[in-house]
């Protein structure tokens, strides 16, 4: 038995692990690495293993960096049984057209500038819509939470609610080759359990942990303080007639405020009348997603959902798929709420958005989510005073207001309370940067803990 790392490996994306057991390779995760220029470069090179002789893929959520590199896997070999839960399955379909589609947008943006209409490999895409579609044709087996599922002889694996965004999990794996036994339970990504969508992660007890290591060395703001500040900065804007600008990832977190901004509308926190507008077309299909699935949500929820009150829905809420119904926000100057991608604002509609209100004083922009470096919303945290938008230099006069208790990962806390619960042996440390993992490490008792470099590979 052996398992080998490919990606997250002292770094926060591109997660990818092998199992080897009983002459069969189980891949979990197959993810995109992320951010600067790695999108061409890193993503391209070879996996550290033959996709063709890959014959189990277990995805355990249909973030980018866990499951972008899919379609790359089908195009290079991959015919084996992508096993994932149904409302992972939904998500993933949407996440990789979305990328695939942008994919060939900047492949035809990098042929023009190079001037090589020929195709070369540099200015091709990873992969295409075509080849995002063919790889649905792998997904076989839906995975429910809790219920043990045999792949093969001597390979069980139980998918768990990881709590972290819908249909997310952690694997539990169970291996067995000639007499050797041995388990193995891949976190995922893990969810902060205070939230009031999805429960809490679940554990269990396992020989070997591999885990995410994001938050390993901070805690969250709590959940309350922050919604009470987000009502406070909308209130606030609306008092100086101005439009609230709100980043968004579309997952998760798009759905996650339309379900606090509805609550502030009942609790009278915030006006009945407020036009919100989710100017995502993917955060609007995510969103029709979701209500799809009330199965992943907590009892509370689903309660709302039997009762036919949809939690996502506003009084005034607009969805704006089409670019003329996006560009139509742009006259409104103040007394919204607008809600759009990309939520680090390195591309997408919110960069219009910012265009024509970061000028204002009276504006307000509130990030909710991470900003890695060198993205335009860190630019902007940082307090840069103007900032550079389809060749224009804008100046940042509207108030900028950072909220960090609305992060879908657990915290240090939650994350070294999980970890205790597994009484793992032994510990593989992923998905977070060398000096997080460095941190977290130091606080785990009674287990061996290991910090994989990428393509390491360990026996079992």
């Amino acid at each position: 038995m052996r398992l080998s790392f490919h990606g997250a490996d002292r770094s926060v994306t591109g997660s990818c692990h092998l199992i080897e057991c009983a002459g069969r390779r189980i891949l979990i995760d197959c993810g995109m690495y992320q951010g600067g220029g790695e999108l061409h470069e890193d993503n391209g090179e070879p996996f550290g293993f033959d996709p063709a002789a890959i014959n189990y893929l277990l995805l355990t959520h249909a973030h980018l960096d866990h499951c972008g590199r899919l379609p790359l896997l089908v195009q290079r070999g991959f015919r084996g049984e992508i096993v994932t839960t149904s409302a992972s399955r939904e998500l993933a379909r949407l996440v990789l057209l979305d990328a695939a589609h942008l994919q060939e947008e900047e492949a035809l943006y990098r042929q023009r500038k190079s001037k090589k209409h020929h195709g070369g490999h540099k200015d091709a895409p990873l992969y295409t819509t075509l080849e995002a579609l063919n790889s649905f044709d792998y997904f076989g087996r839906t995975a429910v939470y809790g219920q043990p599922l045999e792949l093969a002889p001597g390979l069980g694996v139980t998918f768990l609610d990881a709590g972290h965004i819908l249909g997310s999990a952690s694997v539990l794996m169970e291996l067995q080759e000639r007499v050797a036994r041995r388990s193995v339970l891949f976190s995922g990504d893990l969810g902060n359990a205070g939230r009031p969508l999805l429960n809490g992660p679940v554990v269990a007890k396992a020989d070997s942990v591999v885990m995410e290591t994001t938050y390993g060395d901070r805690r969250h703001k709590s959940l309350p303080a922050s919604v009470e500040e987000l009502y406070e900065v909308v209130t606030d804007t609306l008092r100086r007639c101005g439009n609230v600008i709100i980043p968004t990832f579309a997952l998760e977190r798009a759905q996650e405020l339309l379900y606090f901004l509805r609550e502030g509308m009942e609790k009278g926190r915030l006006p009945g009348s407020l036009p919100v507008f989710l100017d995502s077309p993917m955060a609007i299909s995510a969103t029709q997603i979701f209500e799809r699935h009330p199965e992943c949500y907590k009892t509370e929820t689903r309660e709302l959902f039997r009762k036919g009150n949809d939690p996502f829905h506003l009084p005034e809420l607009h969805f704006t798929r089409e670019k003329a119904d996006s560009m139509a926000i742009n006259h409104i100057t103040g007394g919204a709420i607008i809600m759009a991608g990309s939520g680090m604002c390195t591309g997408g509609r919110v960069r219009h958005h910012l265009k024509n209100n970061l000028g204002r004083p009276e504006a307000g922009v509130v990030f909710v989510g991470y900003a890695a470096n060198g993205t335009l919303a860190r630019h902007i945290i940082d307090g840069a005073k103007q900032v550079r938008l389809f060749g224009e230099e804008i100046p940042v006069r509207a108030r900028i207001h950072t909220i960090g208790g609305f992060s879908a990962h657990a915290d240090q806390a939650e994350l070294l309370d999980w970890h205790s619960q597994t009484h793992a042996r032994r510990t593989f440390l992923v998905h977070g940067d060398e000096e997080v993992m460095r941190r977290f490490g130091a606080g785990l008792c009674h287990t061996k803990v290991e910090m994989p470099m990428l393509h390491e590979i360990f026996e079992l």
